[in-house]
């Protein structure tokens, strides 16, 4: 499956807003947005004209690259979305924060999303106890993932349990760090999703 391979940092440049890509480097000083909080390119310190087309497609790009989701698979959560229950912006977060490898990361077992993808890849998590390696795979609540007995000794994990509590938890989530478990109680409602995202701009912009 295709992926993006460019630089993170010139997305959290070019939203002018921290993706938080990039994991313990993005609260460091040596992040590349605190020294050019400015989009980038020849023309990233001039002014741009935001017009409404524009603020959508950004708050768009925005979610996409927060999730690591590229266009046709975005486009189909949308789609979906707009065909379930509920406000199609809510039910799009409610999708993407299902997914698994974003469990992973709102548990506090992988330092950032692109971390957490690659270690779902890799087979080291079981859903149920059956081992899942697609990171779009999505939870259902009452979901039990765990991670795999012969990974629990891997240095990520082990790094995971000794830092287990440092992050703040979604309550729609209950890591077990010393049985390196992750129990879904619920899917997320709009209120406990702290994604920095206007997902109304996106449905206006879906909806021309």
């Amino acid at each position: 499956m295709a992926r993006y391979t460019g630089a993170d940092c010139r997305r959290c440049r070019r939203e002018k807003m921290k993706l938080f890509l990039k994991g313990s480097k993005c609260d460091g000083p040596k992040c590349p947005f605190e020294s050019r909080p400015f989009p980038p390119g020849q023309h990233g310190r001039g002014r741009t004209k935001e017009g409404e087309y524009l603020l959508q497609l950004r708050e768009k790009q925005k979610a996409r690259r927060v999730y690591g989701v590229l266009e046709k698979q975005f486009r189909g959560y949308y789609d979906e979305a707009v065909h379930k229950p509920g406000k199609t912006g809510e039910v799009l977060l409610q999708i993407l924060e299902s997914r698994l490898d974003n469990v992973v990361y709102r548990a506090g077992y992988a330092k950032s999303r692109d971390m957490a993808r690659q270690l779902v890849k890799h087979g080291h998590f079981l859903v149920n106890g059956k081992k899942v390696d697609i990171p779009s795979y999505r939870v259902k609540e009452h979901d039990i993932v765990e991670v795999r007995a012969k990974s629990k000794e891997m240095t990520p994990f082990i790094v995971a349990q000794a830092e287990a509590g440092s992050k703040m938890v979604p309550a729609w989530l209950e890591p077990i760090p010393s049985q390196m478990k992750i129990l879904v109680h619920t899917l997320p409602a709009r209120q406990v999703i702290d994604t920095q995202v206007q997902e109304q701009l996106i449905v206006e912009l879906y909806s021309k």
